[in-house]
């Protein structure tokens, strides 16, 4: 696997020994702008405007540490999957999951993310990240990235009875409209220029834990059919993504307030994901024991990457490089390490609330991440 190319405008291409998930803390100014503007004191130029310079800031920060994948770290998002899907005709946003978060203390942290129901047909009605990625591209040097949720996010949380049977009597039709839908927007973003897409998708990880497979059970779905069945639906979702755009897919266990919602292994879900998947780069979460083993990346094929996320974006505490570098080598050991790379283990901020970490502890988390990258695999 080649790492760190150069395209014909001397910009370094996908894939990368160092990257990252994309969202990052938000500074307070961003946050008191969006305060204003669903208090009607600010007009949506106006939160525009703001936006935009905050995504600069962002942009340099990373620029500043040596990333080559830039995102605007999502400063344009309450959460990391309603804002782009509820821009999709036919879906509303209903209340949340059943499991409580935890974080590091045992303590319960009581939030439940908000589910997609399907109410109408849905269709792409009109681009959605087009506008915020050129306005990304025109301010780096380096690889706007693009990340946006996964189609399993429509599915799996709300299950059969969050799909309005009076519009979708055949979820063939269902799943037909979704894969038209992102085939729309990912068509739209590659004529836009993006040659690298993330999708974000907590459903697969959270089909490593025990409880979350039972809540399926009770919604109506079967945990056993559905990596093969996300697997095709996310294949069907970048069917029109042409071959120079660069496909990555995060692994999200929950990620609100240094918390987290599920935890396990990815042995239930690795041998269907690396090969049934049509994806370049996996980038799983590795920060503690909830992630299990390195035994599963013993699946993964030829040509395919695994970006490990050894760095904890839940905790201030910085890593070690000599800790890093021993989980590594213990990856290693199940998958060739040119088809390794590392990152922190999840978004510093995967709503606006952020993780309970500092502005100064996410830039030296990143910086590690860079430093111990650049030692391992040498620059991109």
């Amino acid at each position: 696997m080649k790492h760190g190319r150069i395209d014909s405008t001397g910009t370094s291409r996908a894939p990368f020994h160092a990257d990252h998930v994309g969202s990052f803390l938000r500074p307070p100014v961003l946050i008191e702008a969006r305060d204003a503007f669903a208090a009607g004191k600010i007009d949506a130029a106006a939160l525009r405007a703001i936006e935009d310079e905050a995504i600069r800031g962002v942009v340099a920060l990373q620029e500043g540490v040596g990333l080559k994948a830039i995102t605007d770290g999502e400063f344009r998002r309450k959460f990391f999957h309603t804002d782009f899907l509820l821009q999709l005709d036919g879906i509303e946003e209903k209340g949340g999951m059943e499991v409580a978060f935890q974080n590091a203390t045992g303590t319960d942290v009581h939030f439940a993310p908000p589910k997609m129901i399907v109410t109408g047909k849905i269709a792409h009605a009109k681009p959605i990240q087009r506008a915020d990625f050129e306005f990304l591209a025109s301010v780096t040097k380096e690889t706007a990235k693009v990340t946006i949720p996964s189609p399993t996010m429509l599915h799996f949380r709300a299950g059969r009875e969050g799909i309005s049977e009076e519009v979708y009597p055949d979820m063939t039709d269902f799943f037909a409209d979704v894969a038209s839908a992102y085939q729309d927007e990912v068509a739209d973003l590659a004529d836009a220029g993006c040659r690298y897409l993330q999708l974000d998708d907590t459903n697969l990880a959270y089909l490593c834990d025990g409880q979350q497979r039972e809540n399926a059970r009770k919604r109506g779905l079967n945990p056993d059919d559905l990596p093969r069945h996300y697997a095709k639906m996310i294949n069907d979702a970048l069917a029109t993504a042409p071959a120079e755009m660069f496909t990555a897919m995060h692994l999200c266990r929950g990620n609100f307030r240094s918390s987290w919602a599920a935890e396990g292994g990815y042995e239930p879900v690795a041998e269907i994901m690396f090969n049934e998947v049509a994806i370049d780069s996996f980038l799983l979460e590795y920060d503690d024991a909830r992630s299990g083993d390195f035994a599963p990346l013993r699946f993964l094929p030829k040509g395919k990457q695994v970006v490990l996320g050894l760095v904890t974006t839940k905790l201030g505490e910085l890593e070690t490089k000599d800790e890093i570098k021993r989980r590594i080598d213990e990856a290693a050991k199940f998958a060739p390490l040119d088809q390794l790379a590392l990152s922190p283990q999840c978004g510093f901020a995967s709503t606006v609330h952020g993780n309970d970490i500092a502005v100064e502890q996410q830039k030296a988390k990143m910086e590690l991440v860079m430093e111990v990258a650049a030692e391992v695999w040498g620059a991109d």
